[in-house]
């Protein structure tokens, strides 16, 4: 056999055994689905009202719940960062990596379990979230083209997201660790995009910001797709911004992967 072909059985293996532990201990899998699904159900609900009535033509002249619900799945995309982070972190201060790394295995391929994994579970929790959005009253509007452009960019943004978190989680020093150093992905900048308003409504300074960060095209590239407002360049610089990401996060692994850091 080719070393190729050593390396594709290799990451297999290893995103069989990721995929077994997610269903074996669900409870992250689960947290990965209650947050989203919470924020959507407070912003529909109880600021919905306010917020909506406030942004006007703002909002792309759709309703709130369509305006904010591919916010929300964007934000579901950066909360299963925290579960490749835990989960590389748990292999590594529990000794697993160094066991791996005693065995003929192909290195790259123990984190490429790990971010098959957690692009999978992402998938998963996206079609989970969408759907709680559908019941809330979100009406996608993408025909099929669209709909394969959503998932292409949801597939993107959560393969950049777990090679970075894959990498966090080898750098942090304990388990707790690596969950605090995804926070700002799961939170800090969606908060900081235009996934519950627009940024057009922001402050000059956090406008600026917000405009020019990786989580808004991901959004606005999510809306335009979902609800048929215009998309312009959104979807090329959200998979720009993916690409830079994943890059980044892959060659950031393989450097804290190579030297056993923790």
């Amino acid at each position: 056999m080719t070393a190729l072909t050593i390396s594709a059985q290799d990451s297999v293996t290893m995103l069989g055994r990721e995929i077994k532990h997610t269903f074996r201990f669900p409870l992250m899998l689960i947290s990965s689905i209650i947050t989203p699904v919470v924020m959507l159900l407070l912003f529909v609900y109880i600021l919905g009202g306010p917020i909506g009535d406030g942004l006007g033509s703002a909002a792309h002249g759709v309703a709130y719940i369509d305006f904010l619900a591919p916010g929300i799945i964007m934000m579901t995309v950066a909360s299963g960062a925290s579960t490749t982070s835990i989960n590389v972190n748990t292999d590594l201060t529990g000794g697993i990596i160094d066991r791996f790394r005693t065995m003929p295995l192909t290195r790259g391929a123990i984190l490429a379990g790990h971010v098959g994994a957690g692009v999978l579970r992402t998938v998963l929790t996206t079609a989970v979230v969408t759907g709680v959005a559908v019941l809330a009253g979100f009406r996608p509007q993408a025909s099929a083209a669209g709909g394969l452009a959503v998932l292409g960019v949801v597939l993107a943004f959560a393969f950049a997201l777990s090679w970075l978190a894959a990498a966090l989680g080898l750098n942090a020093k304990t388990v707790a660790g690596a969950n605090g150093a995804t926070l700002p992905l799961q939170f800090l900048l969606p908060f900081l995009s235009s996934a519950f308003v627009p940024a057009d409504t922001m402050p000059a300074a956090i406008r600026w910001f917000t405009s020019n960060q990786p989580f808004t095209p991901v959004t606005e590239s999510l809306r335009g797709l979902m609800t048929g407002v215009p998309v312009g360049n959104s979807v090329y610089v959200a998979l720009a911004w993916s690409a830079g990401i994943a890059l980044a996060g892959y060659l950031w692994a393989r450097v804290a992967f190579n030297r056993g850091a923790r």
